[in-house]
């Protein structure tokens, strides 16, 4: 009886072995497959000068395009008609949907992004407490760059939730560059001096130019802001020359930035 048993389950277990050898060498391909697909239009697009966020995402709307139908076929292999498939997709969509709530957020979060653009890649952004440069728009995800080169994975979810942050989608960005000076300066005198300081910023747009505002009335100082106008790649730079030549200009001019100070008054005791 067990050989009997054995010679009838032989030729099944060897057909549904050979079916499963079968679907993971093709899942393998496919893999292979679905990357070089996603490599070639990624890349062909971008050659093409077409838009470098909607080119990753076509990218990788091809690569999964290539699995699903990878997967597809391999359930035909053991006889799971692709029709009945989906129906029991469609039946258990529901508990799919309640159990992936967050995902599916995440999913049409993504799809907002690519269609709205509030950001590209390339672009510097805040998004709550995160900052950096957009290095991968994904459906599901987004991918930062820090300043300091550490990497952020965002859920799209998450951006989408308050408000976005783009410091660099304008063509200009202001550098403001607060300093104090003693009360007992004249004030015209130092506005000449910051004016003149300005004009030699490097990297400073000429067009617009920059401003010299005076700002407030502080404790201990008399608050300028020197209001620089840059291109955005050129931010850091542009804050770091403009406070080095402040400083080195009121210098050379005598005009003493002050420490903080106060005054004690004693009243006397009878």
């Amino acid at each position: 009886m067990p050989e009997n048993l054995l010679k009838d389950l032989t030729p099944l277990l060897v057909g549904y072995g050979v079916r499963v050898l079968g679907a993971l060498v093709a899942l393998w391909i496919s893999f292979r497959i679905s990357s070089w697909f996603q490599q070639k239009i990624t890349r062909g697009l971008s050659a093409r000068k077409f838009d470098k966020t909607l080119s990753i995402f076509f990218g990788n709307l091809a690569r999964y395009l290539v699995l699903i139908a990878a997967i597809l076929a391999c359930l035909g292999l053991f006889g799971i008609e692709t029709t009945s498939f989906a129906a029991i997709l469609g039946a258990a969509g529901l508990a799919i949907g309640l159990a992936f709530q967050g995902t599916l957020s995440n999913f049409s979060a993504g799809v907002m992004v690519l269609v709205f653009r509030p950001f590209t890649v390339g672009d510097y952004i805040k998004v709550g407490d995160l900052e950096g440069t957009v290095a991968e728009i994904n459906l599901f995800v987004c991918a930062l760059n820090t300043l300091d080169n550490r990497r952020l994975v965002v859920p799209n979810s998450t951006i989408t939730s308050g408000a976005i942050e783009n410091y660099t989608a304008n063509e200009l960005r202001r550098v403001d560059i607060c300093v104090g000076v003693d009360y007992g300066s004249n004030l015209a005198e130092v506005r000449k001096v910051l004016d003149a300081a300005a004009a030699t910023v490097p990297h400073r747009d000429p067009k617009r130019g920059h401003d010299i505002f005076l700002e407030s009335l502080g404790d201990s100082s008399v608050n300028f802001q020197v209001r620089v106008w840059a291109k955005p790649e050129h931010y850091w730079a542009v804050w770091d020359a403009g406070t080095e030549i402040v400083k080195v200009s009121l210098d050379n001019a005598n005009i003493p930035i002050p420490f903080p100070q106060m005054d004690v008054h004693l009243d006397k005791v009878a």
